[in-house]
């Protein structure tokens, strides 16, 4: 679908209309926009490694990495190269496409952006999309990373403009769309998407449909996270949301934004099989791959395989990445013959 034949002035009152329709009418409405855009039986799958451990300067009120909060949590410091790109390639000997690096930081200093420009370009190598969350981003910062080839800069809206206030206060929603932005400006892919279940209304969630669906561009990947409770945080002991509004928001998601991957992201540990397979039903057809998200618990890879195994889905394989593996093939033969030619002249 060209970005022309997609909407970018949605309505409150229409995506809450959508939110409102019977279940299986929305399901079946969702269900027919997947089918138009993307093969229903295939899943992206990436998986995230949390590359600079807690000591965050935020308070983002769900998260356990959060410096203001008593949550527990080992800190630790940016991993080394070696260990990032050794976790790259058991990710894709395991069958994800994607590697994603997340680091807990406000935004990355001038230092530690190259140290991650350097973990890009080396996934990139083994062939595989890559993925980072850094926090906030300047343009020039966003420049850079898409000069070393970042295939999709992830950056939350987390909830609605309405809401936001109660979930942190040391960035603005603004300074959010700021960074999505700088990186779209890049010619960065963005992944942006929320959160659910932190004590927000369904007109929130509907508010923050609608941000990502009018922005200027839609996300190529949005994903939509289940809140997972961190003792110690504010969000702890929130009202958990009803499975149903979950898999109702989701399938708005995939009807407002037809061509985007929505991604069944965070909290899947604590959802049944069966909920998992109204998300597929409802348009997800993205999930993170491996036992840990960050600093929280992911369904065992063995778990996702049997359950994919059971209702007849399959990884899938990007033309992006076999780009990129083209990319990175053409990148050695050149570094080879200036290695050979260096030699010939010594």
């Amino acid at each position: 679908m060209n970005d022309t034949n997609l909407r970018h002035d949605w309505s409150q009152q229409e995506i809450e209309a959508l939110l409102a329709l019977p279940f299986t009418e929305l399901m079946f409405r969702a269900q027919s926009i997947h089918r138009s855009q993307f093969d229903p039986n295939k899943i992206q799958v990436s998986t995230l490694l949390s590359i600079k451990t807690g000591a965050c300067a935020e308070d983002c009120g769900y998260c356990s990495q959060s410096a203001k909060y008593n949550t527990q949590l080992e800190r630790e410091k940016l991993l080394p190269i070696d260990e990032v790109l050794k976790a790259a390639r058991s990710a894709k000997e395991k069958g994800a496409s994607r590697f994603c690096m997340g680091a807990a930081w406000r935004n990355p200093t001038d230092k530690n952006l190259a140290r991650v420009i350097e973990m890009i370009q080396g996934v990139h190598d083994l062939g595989m999309e890559t993925c980072v969350t850094l926090g906030m981003l300047t343009a020039d910062q966003a420049l850079q990373l898409s000069e070393a080839g970042l295939d999709y800069y992830n950056h939350n809206l987390d909830t609605s403009p309405e809401f936001y206030g109660n979930v942190i206060s040391t960035r603005t929603f603004q300074d959010r769309l700021d960074t999505l932005e700088h990186v779209r400006a890049q010619g960065i892919n963005v992944c942006s998407g929320g959160i659910l279940g932190m004590g927000e209304s369904r007109a929130d969630r509907s508010s923050m449909l609608r941000e990502l669906a009018n922005l200027p561009k839609h996300p190529e990947s949005v994903p939509i996270n289940m809140l997972v409770q961190v003792e110690g945080t504010p969000m702890f002991g929130a009202e958990e949301l009803e499975p149903f509004e979950f898999i109702r928001t989701l399938a708005v998601a995939r009807i407002i934004m037809p061509a985007s991957y929505v991604r069944l992201s965070a909290g899947r540990n604590q959802m049944s099989d069966e909920m998992q397979a109204l998300c597929f039903m409802a348009g997800a057809n993205s999930i993170f791959y491996g036992e840990r998200l960050l600093t929280t618990d992911n369904p065992e890879a063995d778990a996702d395989l049997r359950l994919f195994q059971r209702l007849g889905l399959e990884f899938e394989q990007h033309s992006e990445l076999q780009a990129t593996e083209a990319v990175c093939s053409k990148r050695k033969a050149e570094q080879s013959e200036q290695q050979s030619a260096a030699a010939a002249l010594s």
